[in-house]
C-alpha cells in the first residue's frame, strides 16, 4: 500500500520542464543544409553579440510557399514519378522539408503559362456560357492535387495576369510591344503581335469601365471558384489583379487604383458570398497612395482584408504597415532572377526577405517552384526557380534559393511571431513559434569564419558561423 502510494505521489517525467537544446543547420556555396553538432548553451556572462527580446513580439507569421504556374507542372513531369514525388513531398509534406503552406496560383495564363489562355474567349459571351478550365486539367490541377496529397491543408490564393481578351480596350492579352531593344537584351524574347495602338499604359484603365463588363468578370471570377471547388481545390483569397501599374509583353493588363476600387466593389459581394477573402493587389510600384485609394473609397474598403506586394512595392509595405498595423500583408511575389540560380542572387534574396519581414509581412512567397534548365518562359526569358529539371538527363537539383528559404520555412510555423534583437550584430531574423521554441536565422556575410553570442533569457549559445553562410538556429527549453 505504502509503495503505492509513493507511486501515485512522484513526478511524472512528462510533467518535467524539457532540457535546453539547440538545433543548428548551414548552408553555404559548397555545401547545402548540413546539420552542426556540440552547440550547448551556458549561463550568461558579460556582453552578448545579439539578445533576442521575446517581450517585443511583432508581426504573426502566416506562412511561406511559392506559385503554381503551368511550366512548373511541365518542368517536372518530364521526370519519372517517383522523383517527382520525392520534390513534392520535400516542398509539401508537414515537417520534412520546406513546409509550405500558402501557395499563389494564376486565374488564367500568366507568364509562365504554356500560352496565352482564359477561361472564356467567346466575345460578348456575357452570360458565360462557355467558361471553361479545361486547360487547368492537363496542368494546374494535377499539380495542386499532387501538393494536397502531402499537405491537405495547403492554402491556395489566386490572382489574374489579364482578363479576357474581349473584356479589354486593345482587346488582346498582352499590354506592350516587344521593341527591338528588348530584343537586343533577350535575343529569345517572343513576339506577341500587339500593334502600336493597343498598347496600354501605366496610369490608364485596359479594362472596359462599364457596368456590364465589371459584372461579368466578377462572376467570373466566381465561377472559377465554383469550378476548382467541385474538383476538390479550394481557393482561400483572390486579388484583383497582378501587377497593375504595369504594361509588359506577356500577359497583363493596367488599371488605375479608382478603375480597381470600383470592380473590388462587384467582386466583393461574389467573394463574400463564397466565403473567399479579396486582398488588393498585387502592388508592384512604391506608391501608399495607391493602397489609400482603395482602402478609403466606400465601393471597396469593406471588402479588403490585406494587400499584396512585390518588386518595387516593397517601398511601399513598411508605411502602409505602420499606417494600417491590422491590415495582413503578403510578399506576394519573390523578384524572379535571370535562370543561373546562383549564389549571389541567393545573398540577394536573403536581403529581400529581410526587408519584407522586417516590413511588416505575414507571409512570403516564392516564384517558380521549378523550371526546365535555363528557365525560360513561353515569353522567352530566363528566371530562377526553386528545383531546376534537366530534361533530357532526367535529373533534377534544389537550388540555393530553395535552402534559403528552407532555412526559415521549414522551423517558423505558421502563427509565429517575429521577435525584436538588440545588438552590434544586425544580419538576422528571430521568430518564437507557437510551441515556445525560438528561430534565429542569421547570415555571416564575410569570408571569414564569425562567432556570435546569441542571448535568449539568462543563457546564450555561440556558434562559429562559416564564412559565407546562411544558418538557422532553433532554441528549445532557454
Amino acid at each position: 500500500m505504502l509503495a503505492s502510494l509513493l507511486s501515485c505521489a512522484a513526478p511524472k517525467e512528462d510533467l518535467a520542464p524539457p532540457a535546453a537544446s539547440v538545433e543548428w543547420v548551414t548552408t553555404t556555396p559548397s555545401a547545402s543544409w548540413v546539420a552542426q553538432q556540440g552547440l550547448q548553451p551556458t549561463a550568461s556572462t558579460g556582453a552578448a553579440d545579439v539578445e533576442v527580446n521575446l517581450g517585443q513580439p511583432f508581426q504573426t507569421i502566416s506562412g511561406f510557399g511559392a506559385c503554381f504556374n503551368e511550366l512548373g507542372w511541365t518542368s517536372l513531369s518530364a521526370l519519372n514519378g517517383a522523383d517527382r514525388e520525392k520534390i513534392m513531398r520535400e516542398l509539401f509534406a508537414p515537417g520534412v522539408g520546406a513546409n509550405f503552406t500558402i501557395c499563389r496560383m494564376p486565374v488564367g495564363a500568366n507568364d509562365f503559362s504554356r500560352d496565352w489562355y482564359s477561361y472564356d474567349e467567346t466575345p460578348g459571351d456575357f452570360a458565360l456560357k462557355n467558361f471553361s478550365i479545361a486547360n487547368d486539367e492537363q496542368t494546374l490541377i494535377p499539380f495542386i492535387k499532387n501538393a494536397q496529397q502531402y499537405n491537405a491543408a495547403l492554402k491556395l490564393w489566386a490572382s489574374p495576369w489579364s482578363p479576357p481578351t474581349w473584356m479589354k480596350y486593345n482587346k488582346h492579352y498582352a499590354a506592350a510591344m516587344v521593341k527591338p531593344e528588348y530584343r537586343q537584351m533577350m535575343p529569345t524574347l517572343a513576339d506577341n503581335g500587339l500593334k502600336p495602338e493597343q498598347q496600354g499604359k501605366e496610369g490608364t484603365n485596359m479594362f472596359i469601365q462599364e457596368e456590364k463588363y465589371f459584372t461579368t468578370y466578377a462572376q467570373y471570377f466566381a465561377k472559377f471558384i465554383e469550378s476548382y471547388q467541385k474538383r476538390g481545390i479550394t481557393i482561400s483569397m483572390v486579388m484583383p489583379q497582378n501587377e497593375f501599374n504595369s504594361a509588359q509583353v506577356f500577359p497583363s493588363c493596367t488599371w488605375t487604383a479608382t478603375g480597381l476600387a470600383k470592380f473590388v466593389g462587384y467582386l466583393g459581394p461574389q467573394m463574400q458570398q463564397r466565403k473567399v477573402d479579396v486582398f488588393f493587389g498585387t502592388m508592384e510600384r512604391a506608391n501608399e497612395a495607391l493602397v489609400d485609394t482603395v482602402l478609403h473609397d466606400a465601393r471597396s474598403s469593406k471588402f479588403i482584408k490585406g494587400v499584396g506586394f512585390q518588386w518595387a512595392g516593397k517601398g511601399a509595405i513598411a508605411g502602409i504597415h505602420e499606417r494600417y498595423p491590422n491590415l495582413a500583408l503578403y510578399q506576394s511575389e519573390q523578384e524572379c532572377g535571370d535562370g543561373k540560380n546562383d549564389w549571389k542572387y541567393c545573398v540577394y534574396t536573403w536581403d529581400l526577405m529581410k526587408h519584407y519581414l522586417t516590413s511588416g509581412a505575414n507571409a512570403y512567397l516564392y516564384w517558380n517552384i521549378s523550371l526546365k534548365k535555363g528557365g525560360i518562359s513561353r515569353w522567352g526569358w530566363s528566371q530562377n526557380s526553386l528545383v531546376t529539371v534537366d530534361e533530357a538527363a532526367k535529373t533534377y537539383q534544389f537550388n540555393y534559393e530553395y535552402y534559403l528559404l528552407k532555412h526559415l520555412s521549414h522551423y517558423v510555423k505558421p502563427g509565429a511571431k517575429r521577435v525584436a534583437t538588440s545588438g552590434t550584430f544586425t544580419n538576422l531574423l528571430a521568430f518564437q513559434n507557437p510551441d515556445k521554441s525560438v528561430v534565429v536565422v542569421a547570415q555571416n556575410e564575410g569570408n571569414t569564419d564569425q562567432t556570435v553570442r546569441i542571448k535568449l533569457g539568462r543563457q546564450t549559445v555561440a556558434p562559429v558561423l562559416k564564412a559565407n553562410s546562411f544558418n538557422t538556429l532553433v532554441m528549445k527549453g532557454l
